[in-house]
Order: C-alpha cells, then structure tokens, then sequence
C-alpha cells in the first residue's frame, strides 16, 4: 500500500516538474517575442528619424542651391557691367553658399543610404519577426496540448479493487473504534 502511494505521489510530483518547465519555456519564448516586438518597434522609429531628416535635408539643399543660383546670377550680371568690386562682394558671398550646398548634398546622401540599409533590415526582419511570431504560436499550442496530455485527471488515476476494499475496512474500523468510545 505505500509503494502505491510512494509511486503516485513520485508520478504526481514528475507531472508537476514537467508542467513547470513547459511553463518556463513559455514564458520565455513569449518574453522573446515582446523583445523581437520592441526591438523592431524602436527600428520602425529611427527609420522615420532618418526619413524626416532626409525630408529636412532636402528643403535645406533646395534653399541653399536657390541662394547659389542667385548670387550666380549676381556675379554675372556684375561681371557683364563690368563692376569688378561688385562681383568680389558677390563671390565672397556664393562660396560659402556653394560649400554649405555641397555638405548639406553630401549629409542628405548619408542619410539616405543609411535610411534604405535601415529600411532593408527592417523589411528583413520583419518577415524574420512573422515566421518566429508563428512559430512561437505553434510551440505554445504544443506546449498546452502536452500539458493537457500529460496531466493525469483524478478520473484517470487507477485504483485497485484492493485499494477500494481496504479503505472500506479502514473506515469500518474507524467507525467500530468511534463507537466503543462512545
């Protein structure tokens, strides 16, 4: 009799050790999941970033490349008219223009590259995060199914003919002992 019992609280303490570690397991896959979730949450962000950059960029370029046509034309224009001090001044002044125009090129160059890369990645990992994110439902539904599977209801937890006869002559001696005390 206490080997059964040995035996069934050994079976009972085996489920329970199973169904933690398929609970930990799962909820580490579900902790990774939200990780995966946040880390392309936070890419989505920079490549807007980069995007308003690129668009801040472009309206910066677009005025500095107007001002260089102009001073351009005032040069010119100078130069036609043959003042010679006027086309100095206006020369000093489209330099720094020309320079400031060729960097703000230059930067909105950089970040668009760097934008399509991001841009690249994130479509990437995107369809990276959908496959894992079905994965992770499959392995949960696995896990559940095994937890169902391998948890033994009371229904299913054999009992001997023998069992059930000694617990009755157990609970008569019990009974015969409470009467002769009263």
């Amino acid at each position: 009799m206490k080997i059964v019992e040995r035996f069934n609280r050994l079976l009972r303490s085996d489920v329970h050790g199973m169904l933690e570690q398929l609970e930990e397991r799962s909820l580490l896959l579900k902790q990774h999941l939200r990780e995966a979730e946040m880390e392309l949450a936070r890419k989505r962000a920079e490549a807007e970033a980069l995007e308003e950059e690129e668009r801040r960029l472009g309206e910066e370029l677009a005025r500095s490349e107007e001002a260089v046509r102009t001073l351009d034309a005032d040069v010119e224009l100078a130069l036609a008219q043959g003042e010679d001090d006027l086309a100095r001044f206006a020369v000093r002044r489209l330099l720094p223009h020309r320079k400031a125009a060729e960097e703000l090129a230059r930067r909105a160059g950089e970040v668009k590259e760097a934008r399509q890369r991001l841009g690249e990645r994130l479509e990437e990992q995107s369809r990276d995060f959908g496959e894992l994110r079905e994965r992770v439902r499959v392995r949960l539904a696995a896990a559940r199914e095994e937890r169902e599977r391998t948890t033994p209801e009371l229904s299913e937890v054999g009992v001997a003919n023998e069992e059930v006869d000694f617990e009755i002559l157990r609970r008569r001696s019990a009974g015969g002992a409470r009467e002769e005390i009263a």
